[in-house]
């Protein structure tokens, strides 16, 4: 399973994106040793999130799945994106590009889903 998406996947979520914010729901299984590389990747990535005006909205880890066909997820991470265009901004900035390669590194598996606000809220 892919960690990161492909050209053909960004270039759809930049083809949705209406500018308004958006949440990244990230669902994400660690490599041998990936839980504590992916948490230094995550306090490197902070500045890049706030000086995007992205905000983590939760990060953290499953304990004992109440419901888990697929296994168990080790951790979920929700990050609030000014748009999608700020999140493909995020993805192709220098700074991040020199700490991608500890998230790269820390999972096995991912699971990246873009959630729209409901209307009215």
């Amino acid at each position: 399973m892919a960690i990161e998406p492909d050209e053909t996947e960004l270039r759809r979520l930049a083809e949705g994106d209406d500018g308004r914010p958006f949440v990244l729901v990230q669902l994400l299984r660690f490599a041998d040793g990936g839980r504590d590389r992916y948490l230094r990747y995550s306090v490197a990535v902070q500045p890049i999130l706030r000086g995007l005006g992205a905000q983590v909205l939760y990060a953290g880890e499953c304990t004992d799945p109440l419901l888990a066909p697929d296994g168990p997820w080790d951790a979920i991470v929700l990050v609030r994106y000014p748009s999608r265009r700020t999140y493909l901004e995020m993805l192709a900035d220098p700074a991040y590009q020199e700490v991608a390669p500890q998230r790269r590194s820390a999972l096995r598996e991912a699971v990246l889903l873009p959630m729209n606000d409901w209307p009215g809220r």
